[in-house]
């Protein structure tokens, strides 16, 4: 009997849900659970194509509060999303006609952060310059973030049916947006391993682990490309025994075909999440582009 009903709830209210509109799962953002009951009852927006303008239409401009780089306050800028241009583009003045910067959608991620942008709604936007991760972090104070969310993935599924036009939609929407793998503090050493360990926040984004000073920071002080084993990558959960300096017990060692990386977990529990969340990205045989990656890969040490 339940299962026919949410058969039929499911005929009644999602006839047309586009294959790259965000369902939530328990594990997300209460913002993304409660706009999609909305969306789905309130607004009847998957009965009625016209009512999935806002995210459909291929084009978006509008103005959210974004964090400054250097000061940290949130400021209202105006923001443009064009899939004709294929760039979300934002704007310091709201008379500028050059924008502060062009995020091209090709390398664009969005993820919901609430707890560590420290707003509900809040929404990290990662691209890439210069091969280099940037961060940006915005927020909008309805649910209107929801709508900007989709209306990327939107515009990243319409440009990757084009870059892959004989995949599926299944095989396309989960490359639309990623949440990271893992998250959190590790100390780690210098090149050289003879400098003391110092604490740094950590993102390990699908091939890519970062490490940034604050949480909040626009660019990672390095970034090192995670390849697989057999390409010469290996996860030990221990740090080599002449290791020195490191105040946290439970090490990592990432062994990479240039240099070793030393890390080291406050608690063991933390300890097997980062190992587990690295040898997973090790573990997975290496896509074409991803020698792409590795090889014009820069390193910040």
């Amino acid at each position: 009997m339940a299962s026919h009903g949410n058969s039929a709830a499911r005929a009644a209210y999602e006839p047309k849900v586009p294959s790259f509109y965000y369902r939530p799962t328990p594990s997300d953002c209460l913002l993304l659970r409660e706009q999609w009951i909305r969306a789905k009852y309130e607004r009847q927006e998957f009965t009625d194509l016209e009512k999935q303008e806002p995210y459909s239409a291929g084009y978006r401009e509008g103005f959210l509060w974004k964090r400054g780089r250097d000061n940290g306050q949130f400021l209202s800028r105006k923001f443009v999303l064009t899939e004709r241009e294929g760039a979300l583009k934002y704007f310091n003045k709201n008379d500028a006609k050059e924008p502060k910067a062009i995020m091209k959608i090709e390398h664009l991620n969005a993820t919901f952060q609430p707890g560590k942008i420290g707003h509900p709604h809040g929404l990290q936007v990662t691209y890439l310059k210069d091969n280099s991760t940037r961060n940006i972090f915005i927020y909008h104070e309805d649910g209107k973030m929801v709508d900007w969310f989709n209306a990327l993935r939107a515009a990243r599924f319409h440009y990757l049916q084009v870059a892959f036009p004989g995949a599926s939609d299944a095989d396309l929407v989960p490359k639309l947006t990623r949440s990271y793998l893992k998250e959190g503090y590790m100390e780690k050493t210098g090149p050289k391993q003879t400098e003391g360990f110092r604490r740094r926040w950590f993102t390990m984004d699908d091939r890519r682990l970062m490490y940034f000073k604050d949480p909040l920071d626009a660019f990672a002080r390095g970034e090192v490309f995670i390849g697989s084993r057999e390409s010469g990558y290996t996860v030990l959960d221990r740090l080599p025994p002449a290791a020195q300096g490191h105040h946290w017990p439970h090490g990592i060692t990432i062994v990479t075909p240039e240099r070793r990386f030393l890390l080291a977990c406050e608690t063991e529990p933390e300890q097997r999440a980062w190992v587990e969340a690295l040898r997973t990205a090790v573990d997975r045989p290496m896509l074409p582009q991803e020698y792409a990656v590795e090889a014009h890969f820069k390193h910040k040490p």
